[in-house]
């Protein structure tokens, strides 16, 4: 991987503490050696990371480039689009605009969009919790490439909701989780009709002024500072340069660019109560259950999850050439930020790279986690790998009983190989255990591909075949 960039002391983080107070040099040197082993395997232009151990910034690193043109080199103030992270901001100006005593979040939308979908049936609350029911414009009747076409041409507010507008709810609201955009470009909205200020300018007199985030803006502003980050994506094996995205198909559910300090800072106004309340912020950091008593994995505008057995709460986000996670984690009171301009979805880098860090931070806990469970039966281990590799390839399964091959056929399988197929070979396959689903016995397995990339893989057998498969 080309343009290695040095631990850059970086001025505009807000704190003035000094690089690696925290890192040992060997610790460092395993981080670094294992992104760039990352980057270089799956082909990641470029990518920038910040550590914030106990409040302070301890570490930060910059890879690759920033644009092929030119071969011009990240640094560790390169802004990036970060995709989804941008809910966080929008789940918080709801909860700011409900302690004014502007809105409910409890309320239907109807009370302040009474002309969107199913506007009488789902809440405020549902929409940030994504447990609305409400259809993803995203997914609509085109196939995907062609979603792709059309995501880089205007569209209005209203043809956009018009491509939902007559589905029906997926489920009964509050019932189920499903992430949906369309939940967040509702809500950016009913900021917009509730405050009388576009979204963009909300934003910035109530959030990115006040925490002083001058690296912050979204891709729809006429002036974009320089240096920002071009982004990139593989199609067919091949690195190209992703389509800009219209900020029309993001909005608030998407459309924001920022760097490592400005994420910092953000976090950090938000966690401290300069943005909401300490109790609004643990309601957004609170798991939401959905009526029949399930978890989620998500509260208001973030993740709720474990990783390696430990809490985690933060986002990702995605377009089409960026990844980006900030993930905190509670019980290390350490944050990671990970911003790249890589668009590919398998695996995500952004997220792939905060797992890197932690692994080297804390590589007892992740080898603690990784100890597989007792009691594995015989050959399962094999058939679990084996089923993963054809369902990679989407060629043959031979692996699979005659029933779910023939289904894979039909056509499931040519979506699970182009979900699967770049994370490469599987290098480790760990039995977590076996547990009863309908009567049925399911054994867990966490997939290890490289440093950073696993995935959770649940099989089920009927004599030496595999008769069922889930993922997450």
């Amino acid at each position: 991987m080309a343009c290695l960039v040095g631990a850059l002391a970086y001025p505009a983080f807000s704190h003035g503490t000094e690089q690696e107070r925290h890192l040992t040099p060997a610790q460092t040197s395993q981080i670094d050696g294992d992104i760039q082993a990352f980057l270089k395997r799956f082909d990641v232009t470029g990518a920038a990371i910040a550590v914030i151990d106990r409040g302070h910034v301890v570490y930060t690193q910059a890879y690759g480039l920033r644009s092929r043109d030119g071969q011009l080199s990240v640094r560790t103030d390169t802004p990036f689009e970060i995709g989804s992270i941008t809910k966080q901001f929008t789940a918080a100006a709801i909860l700011q605009l409900q302690e004014a005593g502007k809105l409910s979040i409890d309320a239907p939308l109807a009370t302040y969009l009474p002309d969107a979908p199913h506007a009488k049936e789902v809440t405020l609350r549902q929409l940030l919790s994504h447990t609305s029911g409400l259809q993803d414009y995203l997914s609509g009747p085109e196939p995907e490439s062609e979603i792709d076409r059309l995501a880089s041409h205007p569209i209005s507010y209203r043809d956009l909701t018009a491509r939902i507008q007559n589905l029906p709810l997926a489920f009964e609201p509050g019932s189920h989780w499903s992430y949906s955009n369309t939940g967040y470009l509702l809500l950016g909205r009913v900021i917009e009709v509730v405050s009388g200020e576009s979204y963009r300018a909300y934003l910035q007199r109530h959030i990115l002024s006040p925490l002083g985030m001058s690296h912050t803006f979204t891709y729809a502003d006429a002036v974009q500072p320089t240096g920002t980050a071009l982004g990139y994506r593989h199609v067919e094996g091949r690195r190209e340069r992703s389509p800009d995205l219209h900020p029309g198909w993001t909005g608030a559910a998407g459309f924001l660019v920022s760097t490592l300090s400005d994420l910092e800072r953000w976090d950090r106004g938000l966690a401290s109560g300069r943005i909401v309340s300490i109790a609004d912020y643990d309601a957004m950091k609170n798991e939401t259950v959905t009526t029949g008593g399930q978890k989620t994995g998500y509260g208001l505008g973030l993740f709720v999850s474990k990783v390696f057995d430990q809490p985690r709460t933060g986002h990702t986000g995605g377009t089409q050439g960026f990844t980006a996670a900030d993930e905190y984690f509670p019980q290390q009171q350490t944050r990671i930020i990970a911003l790249t301009n890589s668009g590919d979805k398998t695996p995500e880098a952004g997220e792939a790279i905060t797992n890197i860090v932690f692994t080297r931070l804390h590589p007892a806990l992740v080898a603690k986690a990784d100890e597989p469970a007792g009691h594995e039966p015989a050959g399962v281990n094999a058939m679990a790998r084996s089923s993963f590799g054809e369902l990679q390839a989407g060629t043959v399964y031979r692996s699979f009983t005659a029933k779910l091959g023939g289904r894979l056929v039909e056509g499931p399988g040519k979506k699970l190989m182009a979900q699967f197929a770049g994370y490469g070979n599987v290098s480790r396959a760990i039995f977590k255990g076996a547990e009863e689903r309908d009567h049925q016995t399911w054994y867990r397995y966490v997939l290890i591909f490289s440093p950073g990339v696993r995935m959770d893989y649940c099989v089920r057998i009927d004599g030496d075949r595999v008769a069922g498969v889930s993922f997450g």
